[in-house]
Order: C-alpha cells, then sequence, then structure tokens
C-alpha cells in the first residue's frame, strides 16, 4: 500500500518529521494500527538494519532511522490498548558490571525494537543479580549481555549461573555480544547464543524465540 511504502522509505531517511504525520495520514485512511506498525515502521527499520549489515548505512544513519521509527510508534501507541505496543517478546538487555561500553548494546536495542520485540533495557555497569531480578520482575525470555573489556567477560558466566540457581536457564535463553567475545566463548559458559552485531541479534534473538515456543 501506498502510504506503507512512504513511511518505510521516510523512516530509511531518517526524516522523522515526515513519518510522524504520514503515520497519522495511514490512521486516518482506516488502516488497522498493527498493520501501519509491521508494514511501515518495522518494514523500514528491517530495510535499515539489511543495508547497515551491508556496510551501505552507518551508526548515525541507523540512529536517525531510529528517532523516525520512535516518532511515528508515539502517534500508534494510543490506538493499542492500555497504550501497550504489541511485541514478539520481551528481551533484557545489559553491559555487564564492571563495563560502562554501551554503544553496540544500544544499538542492538534499537535494532531489536524495530524488529517489534519488547526491549528492557538495564544500562550498564550491570550486576548479576541485577538481571536475575529483571527476569522475575519482567517475565522475559530472553537475556542478552554485552562487554567489550576482557576483564569483564567472566561476569556473563556468573549471571548464566545465577539464572541456574534461581531454576530459570529452561525458561530464559541467553545471548551475549561484545568486541572480544565469540561463539565459542559462548559455549564455554553456557551462552545460548553469541551476537557480532544488532542485525546478527535481531537474528539470533529471533531464532531464540522460536525455540522457546517450539
Amino acid at each position: 500500500m501506498e502510504i506503507l511504502n512512504r513511511i518505510s522509505e521516510k523512516l530509511q531517511l531518517g526524516e522523522s518529521e515526515e513519518v510522524g504525520p504520514l503515520t497519522q495520514e495511514a490512521l486516518n485512511q482506516g488502516l488497522p494500527p498493527a498493520e501501519v506498525l509491521q508494514g511501515g515502521l518495522i518494514a523500514g527499520m528491517q530495510v535499515v538494519g539489511a543495508r547497515f549489515r551491508q556496510h551501505e548505512l552507518f551508526l548515525p544513519d541507523v540512529l536517525l532511522a531510529a528517532r523516525a521509527m520512535y516518532a511515528g510508534m508515539d502517534v500508534l501507541k494510543p490506538h493499542f490498548v492500555g497504550g501497550r505496543m504489541p511485541t514478539r517478546g520481551k528481551v533484557i538487555l545489559g553491559t555487564v558490571k564492571g563495563d560502562l561500553h554501551d554503544i553496540g548494546k544500544n544499538l542492538v536495542g534499537i535494532m531489536l525494537r524495530g524488529s517489534g520485540f519488547e526491549v528492557i533495557d538495564l544500562g550498564k555497569d550491570v550486576a548479576p543479580e541485577k538481571f536475575v531480578a529483571a527476569v522475575h520482575e519482567t517475565g522475559a525470555r530472553i537475556v542478552g549481555m554485552s562487554a567489550l573489556l576482557t576483564t569483564t567477560m567472566p561476569i556473563m558466566r556468573e549471571v548464566i549461573e545465577r539464572l541456574r540457581l534461581d531454576g530459570l536457564l529452561g525458561k530464559v535463553r541467553t545471548v551475549i555480544g561484545g568486541a572480544p567475545l565469540s561463539a565459542e566463548y559462548a559455549a564455554e559458559i553456557g551462552a545460548d547464543a553469541y551476537a557480532y552485531d544488532g542485525a546478527n541479534a535481531v537474528e539470533r534473538v529471533s531464532e531464540l524465540i522460536r525455540s522457546l515456543e517450539s
């Protein structure tokens, strides 16, 4: 549909001042909010993610696209029950204790939100017990941890161990990411997946959600 294509295109260009009014226009035309969300906003962010992976777009472009997506979501929110957007699942994100680097984590959060996930961002320097408490409080099924410093990588193992002790490992899945990490390290500490960038994180989280539902 033309209006949805226009929303997607303007979002990809990061034109937030256009996306908001176009989203309202789509509603005025009688399109269901969920269709506008999926066919306009999420469709646009999926293109952004694909182009970012191909190095056709860069971090500033993704941030502009995210701002445009949020402009459209602000228009849509009141049209959903209780102001809550439909979600593919809840994902907890955090940079582990002792590490203050969060650019990569923030990008992952943007990409996940743009793909329809609800993100609970715990921020940086997050202690293991805070990850576990967040699972209990939110009912999230995915825990994502990031680290840039090799000295903080062992904290990820502590988080997984605390999840195990709380009997949560069968109910949640864990994914790790960050420059010094690897799929081998994920396997070593018992994490369920490793993601090497924001777009890949969306793929990994989507796979983990499907594994929980199967």
